[in-house]
C-alpha cells in the first residue's frame, strides 16, 4: 500500500510546500501537534501525519480538536484495490469525526486535499432501513450470536431454505407450489430453482429434491430451523 521505506518524515517537505503555497507559515512539531500552519489571523490548522492509516492517527487527530476545529490527517497515497478501499472507509470516517483527509504522492510531491473538516450528517438510507426491517421481522427467532463472522450466518433466506429442506426430508422429491403450500415459503420453487447452498436438485420438470449437502445442514443449522409443516 505504501512505499516499504517511507518515513513520516518523508511526507513533511511536499505538504509544507503545499501549505506554503496556500499562505501559510508552517512549522513542525509544535507541542504534540506534527504540523502547524497559521496563516494571518485565521484559526491554526494541524496535520497529523503518518505513512498509513492506523486507529492511532485518528486517536491523535480528535486529540488535536482540544486545540482547533481544522484537523487534518495525512498518509502516502498508495496504489492497488487495496488501498483505494482503505482511503475510501477511512475518508468516510474522518468525515464523521470532522476531520479534513490529505494524501501524498512523494514520487511527484502530488498532494490532494480529499475532504477538509467540518460538520457531518451522515445521509440515512431508507431503502437499507426498510431491507434491515424487513429482515428483521422475517428472521424466525434469534439464531446467531452477535458479532459472529457472516460466512454461515442464518438470515431469514437460508431459514426459507431449512424450511424446505426439511419438507422434502421428510416427503420425497415434491413440486415446487407443493412445497410452498406446505411450508408457507411463498418463493419455494424461485429458491429451490436458484439452490444458493446445493442443496436442492430438480429430478424432472417443476419437481425438485433434496441433495447430501442438503441433508447434511439440517444437522448444521437444526436449533435455527423453524417450525415446519
Amino acid at each position: 500500500m505504501t512505499s516499504p521505506k517511507t518515513r513520516e518524515t518523508d511526507l513533511y517537505p511536499p505538504l509544507k510546500t503545499y501549505l506554503e503555497g496556500q499562505g501559510y507559515l508552517v512549522k513542525s512539531e509544535i507541542g504534540a501537534a506534527d504540523i502547524v500552519a497559521v496563516r494571518g489571523d485565521e484559526d491554526p490548522v494541524i496535520v497529523e501525519l503518518k505513512v498509513s492509516f492506523s486507529l492511532t492517527l485518528f486517536h491523535q487527530a480528535v486529540a488535536r480538536q482540544a486545540v482547533t476545529d481544522l484537523v487534518y490527517i495525512a498518509v502516502e497515497h498508495g496504489s492497488g484495490q487495496r488501498f483505494a478501499k482503505a482511503l475510501k472507509d477511512n475518508l468516510s470516517l474522518a468525515r464523521r469525526l470532522g476531520l479534513g483527509l490529505i494524501t501524498l504522492r512523494l514520487r511527484d510531491g502530488f498532494v490532494e486535499v480529499h475532504c477538509d473538516p467540518g460538520p457531518y450528517r451522515p445521509r440515512q438510507s431508507k431503502p437499507k432501513r426498510a431491507r434491515l426491517l424487513r429482515e428483521f421481522v422475517r428472521r424466525v427467532g434469534d439464531p446467531n450470536l452477535g458479532g459472529a463472522t457472516r460466512a454461515g450466518l442464518v438470515t431469514a433466506y437460508r431459514q426459507d431454505a431449512l424450511r424446505c429442506a426439511a419438507h422434502l426430508a421428510v416427503n420425497g422429491p415434491l413440486k415446487g407450489a407443493a412445497v410452498a403450500e406446505a411450508t408457507g415459503v411463498a418463493k419455494a420453487t424461485r429458491l429451490m430453482a436458484d439452490d444458493h447452498y446445493g442443496w436442492f436438485e430438480r429430478v424432472s420438470i417443476g419437481i425438485y429434491a433434496l441433495t447430501p449437502k442438503g441433508r447434511e445442514a439440517l444437522g448444521t443449522y437444526a436449533s435455527a430451523l423453524p417450525d415446519t409443516k
